[in-house]
């Protein structure tokens, strides 16, 4: 056997819209409820979400069999990355990448010598599960997948050259921080539909695409989804377990309230 098919970038290079899910709530059980919801794919949150190599594992366990998992990371660090390619996850989101030469390294780290300094312990990880298959690293550069994340303004300066980065598969726009970091927090968070954080999520989805690769966003409500996908957009993320679960609490316990 080989590594599988990394069936994420497949279908982002064959045209397709994707429409996923974050799961930043480090549950087993919830990743159990939604491995069969129908979702595209699952991110499994490192960078805001509690969790370590262990809880990920659990999550990957009941998710695997059924939908394309990728897992965001903490930051953008080679043992981080060496850990959960280690792991088995061939699809990696590094949050915060500002400059071509981040994502250089970035994608260096993703992949074996000669291409790259992955370090080399397959033989021993879940990955090629446990060594027992011996053919793993034949084609493991080909199946793994680096998305950065641009996330501030000095990031959409700077988005031509880190889109032109060899070994980076596909850019994900984080509206959330963008919006922070060109000033536009209100008294509810980040003001991701204000006009100059659009106009910047339109020019980056614009040059991203020119480059030739797949264009990614967190879609912070139903309403966002057409307009991103009139952008060209066809990585989305639809939702979080955490949000989706409050706002489930928040409804049952009004509508229970209005029968009394």
């Amino acid at each position: 056997m080989t590594a599988p098919k990394n069936e994420i970038i497949a279908a982002l290079k064959r045209g397709e819209t994707q429409l996923g899910l974050w799961l930043g709530g480090a549950s087993g059980t919830i990743a159990e409820l939604a491995a069969t919801a129908g979702f595209d794919w699952i991110v499994l949150d490192g960078e805001h979400g509690p969790n370590d190599l262990r809880s990920l594992r659990t999550q990957l366990r009941s998710l695997e069999p059924h939908v394309p998992v990728a897992v965001r990371l903490p930051v953008g660090a080679d043992w981080m990355i060496k850990q959960v390619l280690d792991l088995g996850i061939q699809t990696v989101v590094v949050p915060m990448v500002e400059t071509a030469e981040q994502a250089k390294e970035l994608a260096r780290a993703m992949r074996y010598a000669p291409v790259g300094n992955r370090g080399v312990g397959a033989a021993v990880a879940r990955a090629s599960d446990y060594g027992a298959d011996a053919d793993y690293m034949a084609n493991a550069n080909d199946e793994v997948a680096l998305i950065v994340q641009v996330e501030t303004a000095h990031a959409i300066e700077n988005i031509d050259e880190i889109s032109a980065v060899e070994g980076v598969d596909a850019v994900f726009i984080g509206p959330a921080d963008l919006a922070t970091d060109m000033g536009h927090v209100g008294g509810y968070g980040p003001d991701a539909t204000h006009p100059e954080v659009m106009a910047a999520i339109t020019h980056a989805s614009a040059r991203i695409r020119a480059a030739g690769k797949p264009v990614g966003i967190f879609a912070g409500s139903l309403s966002d989804i057409a307009p991103f996908h009139e952008l060209g957009i066809q990585f989305m993320a639809v939702g979080s377990d955490v949000r989706l679960i409050r706002e489930a609490f928040v409804d049952r316990i009004a509508k229970a309230r209005a029968e009394l």
